[in-house]
């Protein structure tokens, strides 16, 4: 049974929170979205896309969720970076036939969280 807190990961295995706060192009370098796909994501113009202080809230807001389903994929890979951004790269017949990182490119960010805290689900209640 999925915990109230499960949603958030409970390292930072990626260590895109390592100095003070979410290093958002950190996050953007390790799954490869340039600056439309960004402005996509987040449903803001692709000139307002910045990650300094002047960040548009939405892309923020959308940064640190995207960044919570990497660290959380990462914690089954033992924190392993490379087996992680393989994952989110590779197509997968369970989001039919798409990869992860285009999951999250066509804004169905939820739907992979969803999809990533079933299987961390299954994986603990098989492995217990």
């Amino acid at each position: 049974m999925r915990g109230l807190y499960d949603t958030v990961s409970k390292s930072d295995p990626l260590e895109f929170w390592a100095n003070h706060g979410l290093d958002y192009s950190r996050v953007s370098n390790f799954l490869e979205l340039n600056k439309k796909e960004l402005s996509k994501v987040a449903g803001v113009s692709a000139q307002s896309v910045r990650f300094d202080h002047k960040i548009p809230n939405d892309l923020k807001e959308r940064l640190e969720q995207i960044a919570n389903i990497c660290n959380l994929v990462a914690e089954f890979f033992d924190g392993d970076a490379e087996k992680t951004a393989l994952w989110f790269r590779t197509p997968n017949p369970m989001l039919g036939d798409l990869s992860p990182r285009d999951m999250i490119r066509y804004g169905r960010y939820k739907r992979l969280q969803k999809f990533v805290m079933n299987a961390r689900e299954e994986s603990a209640t098989s492995a217990a």
